[in-house]
């Protein structure tokens, strides 16, 4: 069964600072038992009973996880895996009644945070969740910091972004002005422009905020081709 995310109303919504923890699972007294485990922990609970259900709720970003069933009526918790793996800052914690190697396997191989087996016991899978939510919240610090290295870059010219995708890969001033038909003097100009608009106070720190930008590119960053040492 083909899967396909897509948010309510007009995408990200901002929500409240406590933790969210989705729940996707079939069986309703067990929804029922984890959502009040799960808010006498201190955390915001919101359950699905299908991969399909819970796609069609709204995104938070706040800090979260997924707690899912491997086995769900319709789509399987891996076709669930698949669809939200660009969600890097929703970490997935596995269930599931049956020892399976191989949907074990498969599911690690994925990104999974967790796979645990039925019944659990409340302390180790509180563990589980929190642990999932601290990696939840370092990786929405990342994504906060790459938006705010998007928003420098794109507040550079087209010049200015050529000048700066040259020196990044260990062009020199005369050489950027060679390739790029300017004067050297007018690549000192650009330069000096470009690392105050990427509030670099360094050039090696620009070379690692060119880094993380070509790490989490989006297509507008395509130009950028950054040669970083191994």
């Amino acid at each position: 069964m083909n899967l396909k995310y897509s948010c309510t109303g007009h995408g990200l919504y901002q929500s409240p600072e406590i933790p969210v923890v989705f729940v996707v699972d079939g069986d309703e007294s067990m929804r029922t038992a984890l959502e009040r485990l799960i808010r006498s922990a201190g955390w915001a609970p919101r359950t699905a009973a299908s991969a399909e259900e819970f796609l069609a709720q709204e995104r938070v970003t706040t800090s979260s996880c997924l707690l899912v069933e491997l086995d769900l009526p319709g789509s399987s918790g891996l076709d669930l895996q698949k669809v939200v793996a660009d969600r890097t800052d929703m970490p997935i914690i596995f269930m599931s009644s049956r020892a399976d190697i191989q949907a074990t396997v498969r599911a690690m191989k994925g990104g999974a945070f967790e796979f645990l087996t039925k019944p659990v016991l409340p302390e180790v899978l509180l563990d589980a969740i929190r642990g999932a939510l601290e990696c939840s919240q370092a990786a929405l610090r990342q994504l906060i910091r790459i938006n705010a290295l998007q928003e420098r870059y794109e507040s550079l010219s087209r010049r200015e972004r050529e000048v700066m995708s040259l020196l990044v890969r260990g062009r020199l001033n005369k050489q950027v002005g060679g390739e790029l038909g300017i004067s050297e003097i007018t690549v000192k100009a650009h330069r000096g422009r470009m690392m105050r608009k990427m509030r670099a106070s360094s050039f090696a720190e620009l070379v690692t905020m060119a880094g993380s930008l070509h790490a989490g590119a989006r297509a507008s960053l395509s130009d950028i081709a950054v040669a970083m040492p191994s």
